[in-house]
């Protein structure tokens, strides 16, 4: 997964809308947003960021989730790695309200999460950004979020941006999917995009890649994915061969 710091000088011009970054920016060919940082001065709504593309924390396949105790803005309550341990899977969430690529993507993560979550999968989604340049990701809008999107999982508030940096999120979106196997921690099988559709792309949002030919129904009709035939790239297959002990392999566009 790759994003743009202040490190070697590289020029990439984008057009935002209501987002800006001070540290780094992800590619608009990714489709991520970086998470926010540290404050910077207002920007103008067509930028040019000189930066140097750097790879992401490099966390790979294998890699153990870390512990976690954050609050949820709406419930008022404290999540803990530990409350979802009972689960064969967990899929993590980095997202944040402001980020046009989780916008773009919001309603489509609560009928995955909801479809999912009645075959075992827990999920639990994390805002990590700062509130110091943009106010809209604190809690209080959180709670009105979740609330406006019904979302069927936690959304965790990270101020101190610890629980990113532990996981080695930069990005919003950014997913982590582990599996868990009797009482070994959790592990990472998945760490990609949600699936091809950008903004601005035109491409439905499907939860699978362009390269996977769907069966006549995919969850997004409340049915499986038969990509037998592809890599498991995208989410939705990965959490299929998840839950249903298939091997996954190391192929995943981030």
């Amino acid at each position: 997964m790759m994003c743009l710091s202040a490190a070697r000088m590289l020029s990439v011009t984008r057009t935002f809308t209501s987002c800006s970054f001070s540290s780094s920016l992800c590619p608009s060919k990714l489709g991520h947003y970086a998470l926010q940082r540290r404050r910077v001065a207002p920007i103008s709504r067509k930028l040019v960021v000189r930066a140097a593309r750097t790879e992401s924390k490099g966390v790979s396949l294998g890699f153990r989730a870390p512990h976690f105790e954050l609050l949820e803005p709406l419930t008022g309550k404290v999540w803990k790695l530990e409350d979802f341990e009972s689960y064969p899977a967990l899929l993590v969430m980095f997202i944040c309200n402001h980020c046009p690529f989780v916008i773009h993507l919001k309603k489509d993560i609560v009928k995955l999460s909801k479809f999912y979550l009645k075959k075992g999968l827990a999920v639990v989604a994390i805002s990590s950004n700062s509130v110091a340049t943009h106010p809209q990701d604190g809690p209080d809008f959180m709670a009105e979020d979740a609330r406006l999107y019904n979302y069927p999982f936690p959304y965790l508030y990270d101020e101190s941006q610890d629980v990113a940096r532990d996981f080695g999120a930069v990005c919003t979106p950014e997913f982590f999917l582990f599996k868990k196997d009797g009482r070994r921690p959790f592990e990472l099988v998945y760490h990609g995009q949600f699936d091809d559709s950008r903004p601005s792309n035109n491409v439905r949002v499907t939860g699978r890649n362009l390269l996977c030919r769907p069966a006549a129904f995919s969850w997004f009709k409340h049915s499986l994915i038969n990509c037998n035939n592809t890599l498991p790239r995208d989410l939705s297959i990965a959490i299929d061969r998840v839950l249903s002990g298939q091997p996954m392999v190391s192929a995943q566009k981030p």
